[in-house]
């Protein structure tokens, strides 16, 4: 099949993990980036991970990065590619002889990625630690949530968007920079680094005074009457994102209440809030989408993972797609003149091995001898 997407033509090599690292590697491999996974071989034949849907776009080959074989096909493997991801803690992939000096002596217009939690230096470089525990150090956390207590959004702040999405923009930039000068270099992506990014808006918001530092006390953190989500008669939710007055104007006529003039009051919020909450709970959320969105309402009923598919905007905009019984995101952004082509299966560990090996010009033989031994195996196509 002719590769198709803006990236055809790029080639990215990844060890294999979970998060940031296949949601880079779903992102690229949409828009036609060929990106190959290092998986583990005991990995192969285990039941399909939690991440399944991010390893789409992707190409699977199980080695052993600890077999001085495995690692020699590693080094063949970034010969000729554009960049690698080390997702390992801070270290590691030198000991296994895969650091940036290891594999850029091999390809010196090599980016390598490194990504992790917090970063390749600091007091924590080497602790352990999830999404929730990132966006902790960032602010971030500290700002989501009800009064009350934090609550996480989510894995998305960390682990995509300040990690993976950051990352996919890291190798990117560093792909274009090695384009122009012939060199490559290691790209230190953090997913505190990245969260932290994410919050810049509302670092400037509190610089300017603009923004409280507690939450349900803002704008858009659910403290203004006029952003926030409602409960209605049945149960569902309604969210409303009236934040300009004219806005605000149009969903009170579609509510039946007055415009107050202290609207924009913050001492009036929660009074405001009280009164439109008892409105939304008089009717059921498929008799307030009827009559409540309008193009200047700034209203929208909210869908649950189930419903979205299936909303009537999503489905004229092919915002889903379905692959082998999956519903999920179709690849984004979208593209006029080099659209990227409909995604396809998910790789498991080892679904590509035999395929990788020979595409690197090694024999047969040599590819039944690796997978005899043990450093390569290749998943069960029956499966």
């Amino acid at each position: 099949m002719t590769a198709a997407g803006p990236l055809s033509g790029v080639r990215i090599v990844m060890m294999g993990g979970l998060g940031p690292g296949p949601f880079a590697g779903m992102l690229l491999g949409d828009l036609g980036a060929e990106v190959v996974r290092i998986d583990r071989p005991s990995e192969v034949g285990a039941p399909p991970p939690v991440d399944v849907v991010l390893r789409r776009g992707q190409r699977s080959i199980a080695l052993d990065a600890k077999n001085r074989q495995g690692l020699e096909l590693i080094h063949t493997l970034i010969e000729h590619a554009d960049a690698f991801v080390d997702v390992y803690r801070p270290g590691v992939a030198e000991r296994l002889g895969i650091g940036p000096q290891d594999l850029r002596a091999r390809n010196p217009r090599l980016v390598y990625a490194r990504m992790t939690g917090y970063g390749q230096d600091g007091p924590y470089a080497q602790m352990a630690g999830h999404d929730i525990n990132y966006i902790a150090l960032s602010g971030a956390l500290h700002a989501s949530g009800p009064a009350e207590r934090p609550v996480p959004p989510l894995n998305v702040l960390g682990d995509f968007g300040g990690g993976g999405m950051l990352l996919a923009v890291g190798l990117l930039a560093g792909i274009l920079e090695a384009a122009r000068s012939g060199t490559g270099q290691v790209v230190d992506v953090a997913m505190l680094d990245g969260s932290a990014t994410l919050m810049a808006v509302f670092y400037g918001m509190l610089a300017q005074g603009t923004w409280r530092d507690r939450r349900e006390a803002n704008l858009t953190d659910g403290g203004a009457h006029f952003y926030r989500t409602y409960e209605t008669a049945d149960g569902g939710h309604f969210a409303v994102g009236a934040l300009e007055s004219r806005f605000y104007t149009e969903l009170c006529a579609r509510l039946g209440v007055e415009v107050p003039q202290d609207y924009d009051d913050h001492e009036a919020w929660d009074r405001h809030g009280r009164a439109m909450a008892a409105r939304f709970r008089e009717r059921t959320r498929e008799e307030w989408e009827r009559d409540l969105v309008t193009p200047d309402s700034c209203a929208s009923p909210v869908l649950s993972l189930a419903e979205a598919p299936s909303h009537p905007h999503n489905v004229a905009r092919g915002t889903f797609v379905d692959v082998d019984g999956v519903r999920q995101p179709a690849p984004s952004p979208r593209f006029s003149k080099t659209p990227p082509a409909s995604p396809g299966r998910p790789a498991l560990p080892g679904d590509h091995t035999i395929d990788v090996l020979t595409g690197l010009g090694l024999a047969p033989d040599t590819v039944k001898r690796l997978l005899d031994d043990g450093v390569a195996r290749q998943s069960d196509p029956r499966i």
